[in-house]
């Protein structure tokens, strides 16, 4: 387990440019201190760890092509690098890119380049591998997402056709279409868009989807997965958070007229019925918040693993026994989905009736070897998963 502590050859660079606050670099030590895995069960064979701690508020994970490792944060305003130095596969190295963004989520790399979305800008840093102590100006691309921030935090990636996609969630819990229209250039809320990397050429990929915080891409059909967190405020058990597959360009998912595909909704259910829209490939379960998923290619874990999807549910806020708080896998045979079970759980707990929280999961990314990360943005770590067969 590593404490984080700043360097004292180094010292903030001085100046704003584009609104984003050039921080320190800190660099880790390795300390002893309460083990916080006791509690976290696994499949057989299947080993855990804390692979850093002391990284505020880390959500979002995307990998760089020499290995660094790009945190974004929601509430902490940050964005991070993570490196590995010394060679042994654990990032012995932090550094604070930025600070003080509105809820940097968004991440995605593509040749060389960190793209990063706040709720209302989106930016790159080129070249940033090689200029992590000095990182470049940004470039913004957009300056003009929506700026609402109910369901504002964004989720981007870049997808197989070479287009950056991004996610605008409903700005609201459950509100009339006529408040969908976001902004300039087919900019919807409720929607998952895509764009040319260089901003331009906006077109709705996915719409009715009421606020996608993950998604990724089957790696042998090419079509878009998503997550989809759903609406409040119809008691405990309904709605169910959905996972979803986008079939064809600008299909609809139902919001807000319908819920994880047959629940009608009191207010709006009468306008259209949920025949009309495209029904989830999985209920994950009611207000769990699925946020981050990654489909697994690696070799590293048994060979029934490969294809699978693993989600991050993140966990319930306002339902009266808490739900989620773990990573789930979803079984795939090809494209379809035939079963589901936890992966990972135990940061919630449950005894004599009491609940306690000692972590939250965000996203699941898969590393070169073949091991998942996870993002915990209650604990401020981040975990790796392995199989060892022991």
């Amino acid at each position: 387990m590593n404490l984080l502590r700043k360097t004292s050859s180094l010292a903030a660079i001085a100046g704003v440019v584009l609104g984003l606050a050039f921080s320190w670099s800190e660099t880790a030590a390795t300390a002893n201190s309460q083990n916080p895995i006791a509690d976290l069960k696994l499949p057989p064979g299947f080993s855990i760890e804390v692979w850093i701690d002391e990284v505020p508020n880390a959500r979002t994970l995307a990998l760089g092509d020499k290995g660094t490792l790009f945190v974004g944060s929601r509430e902490a305003g940050k964005l991070y690098a993570l490196s590995d130095t010394d060679g042994d596969g654990r990032p012995d190295r932090r550094i604070v890119l930025a600070e003080g963004l509105n809820r940097p989520t968004g991440l995605a790399f593509r040749n060389g380049d960190l793209y990063v979305a706040e709720i209302d800008k989106l930016w790159k840093l080129p070249g940033i591998e090689s200029r992590l102590d000095q990182p470049p100006k940004p470039v913004m691309i957009r300056a003009d997402l929506p700026d609402k921030t109910h369901h504002g935090w964004r989720f981007i990636d870049f997808g197989p056709d070479g287009k950056l996609y991004l996610a605008i969630g409903a700005p609201c819990n459950v509100c009339k279409p006529e408040a969908f229209m976001a902004g300039p250039d087919k900019l919807e809320f409720a929607s998952i868009t895509r764009m040319d990397a260089d901003g331009r050429n906006w077109e709705v990929v996915a719409r009715g989807v009421r606020n996608s915080v993950g998604f990724g891409w089957h790696p042998k059909t090419r079509q878009l997965w998503f997550t989809d967190n759903g609406r409040d405020m119809l008691g405990d058990d309904t709605p169910s958070c959905e996972l979803n597959k986008v079939g064809k360009t600008g299909e609809d998912f139902g919001f807000p007229y319908c819920h994880a595909g047959a629940v009608s909704d009191p207010d709006f259910g009468k306008d259209r019925s949920c025949s009309a829209a495209t029904a989830p490939v999985a209920l994950l379960g009611p207000h769990v918040a699925p946020l981050g998923l990654e489909f697994y290619t690696g070799t590293q874990f048994p060979a029934q693993y490969r294809g699978d999807v693993f989600v991050a549910l993140h966990g319930s806020w306002n339902r009266s026994q808490k739900n989620g708080y773990r990573v789930q896998r979803v079984h795939l045979d090809g494209d379809r989905v035939v079963s589901q079970e936890p992966f990972v759980e135990g940061w919630l707990q449950v005894q004599n009736g009491n609940e306690s929280v000692s972590g939250r999961p965000a996203d699941v990314l898969q590393t070169p070897d073949g091991s998942l990360l996870i993002s915990d943005d209650l604990g401020n770590r981040i975990w790796r998963v392995r199989y060892t067969g022991k």
